[in-house]
Formats: C-alpha cells, sequence, structure tokens
C-alpha cells in the first residue's frame, strides 16, 4: 500500500487537472474533425483511447519531470517533499516506472491509423525535453504549450487522416491558452523560482502579468472563433463562446500575484474552461 501510494504520488493521479488538460485539447481535435452523422460508437471508442493516452503519457511526463528536478525539487517548498526530491523512490524505479507507462501508451496508440501513429510519436522529444526549458529560457510555457496541446492535431488526424489548417489554427490558440494558465500557475514558486534560478514567463512578466495574459487568451479566443468560421458553424457556437470569453476574464481579473493559493485555484479552473470549450464545439457542430 506504500508503494501504491508513492506511486500515485509520483504520477499524480491524485491530481487530475494535469491529465484533463492534456486531454481536452484531444477531444477538441477529435470532436471537430467528427462526422457526428456517422455510428458514434468510434468516437466514444477514440474518447477513451485519448483519455487513457493522457493519463499514460501525463504520469510518465510527471516522473520524467521530477527525476530531472531533483536538486531543484528540494529547494522548493512546495515540492520537496516529491517521492524523487525526497529520495522515498529512487531513480531507478523512476525510469522503470516510465518504461512500462510508455508501453501502456503505445498500446492504446496502436489502435489508430498509421498517420495518427506517426504523428503522435513524433512528440516524444517535446514531451521529453519540455523539463530542461526552464534551465535555458524563459519560455518553458511556450514549449509546454506545444506539448500539451500536440492531441488536438492527433485527435484530428485519427479521424480525418490528413492535417489541414483547420487544427493547425485550433493548435496555436491552445498553445496561447496553455501559455496563460501555466504561467499563473508558476507564480506559486516565484519566489524560489528566483533564488534558484529557475526561468518561466511568470518571472518575466511579472511586473505586468494581466497584459500578458490577456494578449494570450485573446489569441485563443480568436483562434476559437477562425475555427468555427472555418468549419461553418452555427450561430449558437459564437453566441456561447461568450461564456469562455468571460471565464477567461475573471481569471485575468481576479489574480493575485501574491496570492499563491489563487493562482492555483485560477489555474484548476482550466479544467472547466477546457470542457466549456468542448461543449460549443459539440453546439457547433450539432444544433
Amino acid at each position: 500500500m506504500e508503494n501504491l501510494k508513492l506511486f500515485i504520488q509520483l504520477t499524480r493521479l491524485n491530481r487530475p487537472i494535469g491529465y484533463m488538460l492534456l486531454f481536452w485539447p484531444c477531444l477538441w481535435g477529435l470532436t471537430i474533425a467528427y462526422n457526428f452523422e456517422n455510428n458514434l460508437n468510434t468516437y466514444f471508442f477514440y474518447l477513451v483511447l485519448f483519455f487513457l493516452g493522457s493519463l499514460f503519457m501525463r504520469s510518465a511526463g510527471c516522473i520524467v519531470n521530477d527525476m530531472v528536478d531533483k536538486n531543484y525539487d528540494t529547494k522548493v517548498l512546495r515540492t520537496k517533499n516529491r517521492p524523487i526530491a525526497s529520495k522515498k523512490v529512487s531513480v531507478k524505479l523512476g525510469f522503470f516506472y516510465i518504461v512500462a507507462l510508455c508501453l501502456l501508451a503505445l498500446l492504446v496508440l496502436l489502435q489508430f491509423n498509421k498517420l495518427t501513429i506517426i504523428l503522435a510519436l513524433a512528440s516524444m522529444p517535446l514531451a521529453f525535453s519540455y523539463p530542461y526549458m526552464k534551465r535555458l529560457t524563459y519560455w518553458p510555457q511556450l514549449f509546454l504549450g506545444f506539448t500539451f496541446n500536440y492531441g488536438l492535431l492527433v485527435g484530428w488526424v485519427s479521424v480525418q487522416e490528413n492535417l489541414t489548417l483547420i487544427p493547425i489554427i485550433f493548435y496555436i490558440g491552445a498553445i496561447f491558452w496553455t501559455l496563460g494558465y501555466d504561467t499563473i500557475y508558476g507564480y506559486q514558486d516565484i519566489k524560489d523560482d528566483e533564488i534558484i534560478g529557475v526561468k518561466s514567463t511568470s518571472i518575466k512578466f511579472k511586473k505586468n502579468p494581466k497584459k500578458f495574459l490577456s494578449l494570450c487568451y485573446l489569441i485563443t479566443l480568436n483562434s476559437i472563433i477562425i475555427t468555427g468560421l472555418s468549419m461553418n458553424f452555427n450561430n449558437a457556437y459564437f453566441l456561447f463562446l461568450l461564456i469562455p470569453a468571460i471565464h477567461m476574464f475573471f481569471q485575468i481579473k481576479i489574480l493575485d500575484i501574491e496570492n499563491g493559493k489563487m493562482c492555483l485555484k485560477i489555474f484548476k479552473s482550466n479544467n472547466m474552461l477546457g470542457l466549456i470549450i468542448f461543449i460549443n464545439l459539440l453546439i457547433g457542430k450539432l444544433i
């Protein structure tokens, strides 16, 4: 039971926000690509596959992150008790878990068409190099955006078996969504990060975070609008876009970068935003 508890802590399975933020873009891509006049069994089958893939890959990514950051994590109050940083789990065991989780993810991936498999495998360098970005650039959150939203392209290709401008435009908007919410997340650790020399957009834009976040979310909304226009979605789709727009507005309005608990609460609210955007896409496709 103790090993199971440590495994859950290591993979963050007790914190669903991480794998859900990875899952929503997959579901968005699948939804805009799917023809709902066809049998829905395939849609729901792919939905389950993408959820499992998100769960396995995010879990593996957490372990990679903890292995790379084990020396940094010991110096940050929020992360010093992580299993690898606290030496409750060895690096060797962590590597074993990574291999096992990646094999499970591969089994999921093999259920899709050939192009989907190739496209998904091409994302592996992004997934496993992200932990190093905070050492190299003030834009690790942008790199995370490329990584976390790659599933949007994979979701589209799993159905359409091609890649067009529509999912790419949506992908760009999703990247800036992640850039925004992960910048907010980063304000929890900004003092520790500055001391130990870790870089982030949270640090880079600490003097004017709301302007930066407004730009990020504005790009996201414009991307969603352009996607709807390109897909010839109905008027109800554009009307209901007011809901995610209001959600993003209040994220920025209530932000207090000195209040770590508030930053975490705002960050977690993006799970609901992902759901709202998904519902919006269904409205555009079905009504």
